[in-house]
């Protein structure tokens, strides 16, 4: 028999009604089908088959079990930017292994500072939160607070009630600018946006105001401290503040500090992408690394090694996993993660 034209509000009571079982015998069939004899699974799955019924709507059922089995992750980037980056790839790769391994999906939420991520929030069926690093004054953390479900905030900030996992980006900043900054006279710094405007500028370090990032904040902080501990003051440091993590638009910040009259010869970069973008405006400059300007990454991707970057080594992968599990744990906790400082032949030392 060909399912009616009416199939699709076929019910669970109409399929119990013509496979002459009860509704309980019928949904114990979807289930907990241990409890039900062949006898009475082979005539249930008979009468759905031929009522052209799929089975109990997801919805529903997790409304009943009161979980829905997937675990939400805030992206305050474009969608995009989960596929493209490679560390948010990384990062993702790190939660699916956990979501996989425990039997639960994953749902992309972008936050793009529109209206709509507040709702986007409290309307998302969860069962827990993953917040990717975002800024202080970032609304969706109160909505996610608000949810009352188990969170867990990747690099920051520090919300109550939410975990939070990371590395000290300070102390690794600090680590890292002072092999970058070994022998400078001029060091510069790329640095990720400082607020949810993503304003791109060039300025001295005296000049940062209201860095709401606590990513930027701490490695800006860092990297300050590595000049200083080399006899530079801070506000002779320039900045040059990136919208994105993109290595095109680091090259055309770069290419613009090495046409000033006083160009830099040491770049701290906040990430690989933003190195890789540095080399390319170097070498188009005709200079040499790191004899000219020296130059350090963050993450050690696969580009670092390419390219022989000094940079920070540090797992997003085996971040991704430690905050899925924080989430799917029921109680967060913060945890710090290790990093290290890997040296490769872009620096003086």
């Amino acid at each position: 028999m060909e399912p009616s034209a009416d199939s699709k509000r076929a019910t669970l009571a109409q399929v119990a009604e013509l496979a002459g079982v009860s509704v309980m015998t019928a949904s114990y069939t979807y289930n907990q089908p241990d409890r039900v004899s062949d006898r009475a699974r082979s005539k249930v799955l008979d009468a759905a088959a031929r009522l052209g019924y799929a089975g109990p709507d997801p919805s529903a059922r997790s409304l009943r079990r009161g979980s829905t089995r997937t675990l939400g992750v805030v992206m305050g980037e474009h969608l995009s930017y989960a596929f493209e980056d490679p560390e948010a790839v990384s990062f993702l790769a790190g939660i699916a292994d956990v979501c996989a391994e425990r039997g639960y999906g994953m749902t992309i939420l972008p936050i793009t500072g529109d209206a709509d991520d507040v709702p986007r929030i409290t309307a998302a069926a969860v069962d827990g939160f993953i917040v990717w690093t975002t800024s202080d004054d970032d609304p969706v953390l109160a909505a996610v607070q608000a949810m009352k479900r188990p969170a867990v905030v990747h690099g920051g900030p520090a919300v109550r009630g939410m975990g939070l996992v990371g590395i000290d980006n300070r102390a690794a900043a600090h680590a890292v600018g002072a092999v970058a900054f070994a022998d400078a006279r001029r060091p510069a710094v790329v640095s990720f946006p400082l607020s949810r405007e993503r304003v791109s500028t060039i300025v001295g370090g005296a000049g940062l105001a209201d860095v709401l990032f606590p990513v930027t904040r701490e490695r800006l902080a860092g990297y300050r401290q590595a000049a200083e501990d080399a006899g530079i003051a801070w506000r002779d440091v320039v900045v040059a503040v990136c919208a994105r993590n993109d290595a095109a638009e680091a090259e055309r910040v770069v290419a613009t500090m090495l046409a000033s009259a006083e160009p830099p010869d040491a770049i701290a970069a906040m990430s690989d992408q933003q190195a890789a973008g540095a080399v390319n405006a170097i070498r188009a400059a005709g200079l040499v690394i790191p004899d000219d300007v020296a130059v350090t990454g963050w993450d050690d991707a696969a580009v670092a090694a390419e390219l022989g970057l000094t940079t920070v080594a540090q797992s997003l992968r085996e971040q991704g996993a430690a905050c899925a599990h924080a989430a799917l744990g029921g109680n967060p906790d913060s945890q710090t993660a290790p990093w290290s400082v890997v040296r490769r032949t872009s620096t003086r030392r």
